[in-house]
């Protein structure tokens, strides 16, 4: 039984068979990933709609030109002619710039219309002395924008997060179902040698007849495994390949000659604890509430604001030319002045509506503290299976070599004859199903990584 020994090292040597030139290795992939895949072009997208969002937001502060011309002629007669032409300019700090010109005539024309011939041009300003004072609408528009367009940033970042986890997850499992595919053919390549040996025995007369049919059980059910093996394999590279997107942004499908890295174990592999568990103080899940929070403050700051009085105050210098209004006195002679002053006496929606925004805020603020433990008895979680993977790996792979062994021996035992081909193939399905398991166990160590950086908040980084 000398073939046993030329196959069992046929076997070994299947370790590293079929890693060519032409190897997806996973870095590569991920690269290639957060460089083109469409979430990722989503996730840039994101920045865009906060900045349009800013972009709104600052529109309110754009000044206004207006220009209104009212006229009324009948029986040949003038009733009125009123022009009017003037521009606004809102302030961040709340005040708002105006300077118009007006030039009326008319028969009919109400004297408080009456203007010079020439016309008459006013310089000035509103102010909002109660509410208003400290935030307005506008300017609260304009704050939460800006927070708007710095969580863009953190959406931006959970994105690619979430594709990295996945990308992972998919390029590993990938890597499993090609590792076990060529654990298989070569289980397969193995019986199929030995089936031939036993039909050759037993026409020598060495073995019984029944060896022959367990010899030929046990290939059919390898080849059985194997088209399973095969199917899965399909169906992780399908799946892969949805993740692959050219640079002009068009589905890639992967060269069935493309295979992935070597599914081996990587003790370089590790993680610091201390480390992510710093990094998910800063978890975009959390940064995102906060942005939420800081928003919903602004909006109790407006809704503060209402429960102040109105007071606005208006005052326009009026001169007949520009250069007028370097020598116009203040409060001393033409000028037009107004103040506004009201207010609503029980306060019922102003109360209502300030209850409302603090009673939102605590709620978000419950939210975020709820949040926060889930993602940190996630991050520990994920911790935990990392190291408990790493002892499996460690503990399988000694298991694997104390089977090898027990299969050596065995077969040193049949080729005595002290033992049965049924306890060989016993030992030999051992051997494949627990490297089968052990190949399982390393990649869900790699992917266990990816996992415990995304709990961390953390990815492509």
């Amino acid at each position: 039984m000398r073939y046993f020994f030329i196959v069992l090292g046929l076997f070994l040597s299947s370790l590293t068979y079929g890693q060519a030139a032409d190897t997806l290795r996973a870095e590569t992939f991920i690269s290639w990933l957060q460089a083109y895949h469409p979430m990722a072009r989503q996730a840039e997208i994101q920045l865009e709609f906060g900045d349009m969002e800013l972009r709104t937001a600052r529109g309110a502060f754009d000044p206004l030109v207006y220009g209104d011309l009212d006229s009324k002629q009948y029986k040949e007669t003038n009733y009125y002619d009123k022009r009017e032409a003037g521009v606004i300019i809102p302030t961040w700090a709340g005040i708002e710039l105006n300077g118009t010109f007006e030039q009326n005539n008319g028969q009919f024309l109400n004297e408080e219309r009456t203007v010079p011939s020439g016309g008459l041009f006013a310089a000035g300003a509103a102010v909002n002395l109660g509410q208003g004072l400290i935030l307005d609408e506008r300017r609260a528009s304009l704050r939460q924008a800006q927070i708007y367009q710095q969580s863009t940033e953190v959406e931006r970042a959970r994105m690619l997060n979430e594709l990295y986890v996945r990308g992972y997850e998919a390029y590993w499992n990938w890597a499993l179902t090609y590792a076990n595919q060529e654990a298989l053919e070569e289980a397969v390549r193995l019986t199929q040698f030995r089936f031939e040996g036993i039909v050759s025995s037993y026409k020598q007369g060495d073995v019984a007849a029944i060896d022959t049919v367990e010899a030929y059980s046990q290939l059919l059910n390898r080849q059985y495994r194997l088209q399973n093996a095969r199917n899965e394999y399909f169906a992780a590279t399908q799946f892969l390949s949805a993740f692959l997107w050219s640079e002009d942004g068009f589905p890639m499908v992967l060269d069935e000659q493309t295979i992935p890295e070597n599914l081996e174990i990587d003790l370089s592999l590790v993680l610091n604890p201390e480390e992510l568990r710093t990094f998910i103080t800063n978890h975009p899940e959390l940064q995102l509430v906060d942005y939420e929070l800081a928003g919903l403050e602004i909006d109790r700051k407006l809704k503060a604001q209402s429960l102040l009085p109105v007071v606005k105050l208006k005052y326009n210098f009026l001169v007949e030319t520009l250069d007028g209004f370097q020598e116009a006195p203040f409060f001393e002679n033409n000028y037009k002045f107004g103040l506004s002053v009201y207010t609503p006496l029980l306060w019922r929606k102003a109360r209502g509506s300030l209850g409302l925004a603090k009673a939102k805020i605590d709620f978000k603020q419950n939210s975020r503290d709820i949040k926060a433990l889930e993602l940190r008895t996630k991050l520990e979680a994920e911790i935990n299976n990392f190291s408990a993977l790493s002892t499996q790996v460690q503990v399988f792979s000694e298991n694997v070599f104390s089977l090898q062994r027990l299969l050596d021996a065995e077969i040193r035992k049949f080729d005595m004859g002290e033992s049965s081909l049924f306890l060989v193939n016993a030992r030999e399905v051992s051997v494949f199903d627990s490297r089968l398991t052990l190949n399982q166990l390393i990649a869900k160590r790699k992917v266990a990584v990816a996992k415990a950086r995304f709990a961390a908040g953390i990815g492509f980084e």
